[in-house]
């Protein structure tokens, strides 16, 4: 079954990084400093990723590991050890190579044009259109000693047809480090998104954790559910990405003592 929006949309918030200086008015210092440090350190990490997932009918799916290595080359920066369970062929080989290398199309792309991790908007693709987060309407929801979650408002800024306002966008941060714990993406109500297929229940988050004392938390898991009916047929599939081994390195892009454009989530 193709991957559907709500899962696109999970991924896609995890390239979500501060704007401009002057684009920053109203939002919350909390949730700033948190996004910052994210901006700043997002690009420094290497890890492995394995994802499991269920299909349409909540059968489990075989294991896809990949390292990930910002360091590297960008045709070698996708190491693919697993592929449904198989290791990899020569065919999906290139088809990761290619995969790095247009990633570091787009970032000399970015230096060119003078975007940085510091002058990006908030904005991401969604079912073939583009939205964004607006942050400067931020609201607090639930606080406690130790950390704050704010509600943040989305929007859909032309084309995409993915009711976005009827999905819940929750962010937890941590107030003594002031760096992400938790976002979290809950479904408020059915969305419909063609005449015989409804999105039922859907719901997914991501969690931060400390991979090393001395810097900002960093994403370690990435999980989600989804429901839908399809004309009389229940669907209902599950994915869960975990990362591990982390290791701090330069990224490639920096080789030249140079920093330019952010790295974006993993999407396989």
């Amino acid at each position: 079954m193709r991957r559907p929006p709500f899962v696109l949309l999970l991924l896609a918030l995890l390239s979500l990084l501060p704007a401009r200086a002057e684009e920053t008015e109203g939002v919350p210092p909390l949730l700033l400093d948190a996004l910052t440090k994210y901006a700043a350190d997002f690009d420094h990490w290497a890890y492995t990723e394995t994802r499991t997932t269920t299909d349409e009918h909540g059968v489990p799916q075989s294991v896809t590991q990949v390292r990930f290595d910002p360091s590297r080359p960008y045709g070698e920066q996708y190491q693919p050890m697993l592929i449904d369970g198989k290791p990899p062929t020569k065919r999906q080989l290139e088809s990761y190579r290619r995969r790095g290398e247009k990633r570091g199309d787009r970032l000399m792309k970015d230096e060119e044009e003078g975007r940085t991790a510091s002058s990006r908007l908030q904005h991401f693709s969604i079912d073939g259109g583009k939205a964004s987060v607006d942050l400067a309407h931020a609201m607090v929801v639930a606080e406690d000693a130790a950390s704050v979650t704010y509600e943040v408002p989305m929007r859909n800024d032309g084309r995409a047809t993915f009711p976005i306002e009827k999905v819940q966008l929750l962010v937890r941060v941590n107030r003594q480090g002031r760096t992400f714990e938790r976002v979290d993406l809950r479904q408020r109500e059915s969305i419909r998104l063609k005449l015989v297929f409804k999105i039922t229940g859907a719901s997914g988050g991501v969690d931060f954790a400390a991979v090393d004392a001395t810097h900002a938390t960093a994403v370690v898991r990435m999980s989600g559910d989804f429901s839908a009916t399809l004309l009389f047929m229940k669907l209902e599939a599950s994915f869960d990405a975990k990362r591990s081994d982390f290791k701090r390195v330069k990224p490639y892009s920096e080789r030249f003592g140079v920093k330019i454009g952010p790295m974006k989530a993993l999407n396989f």
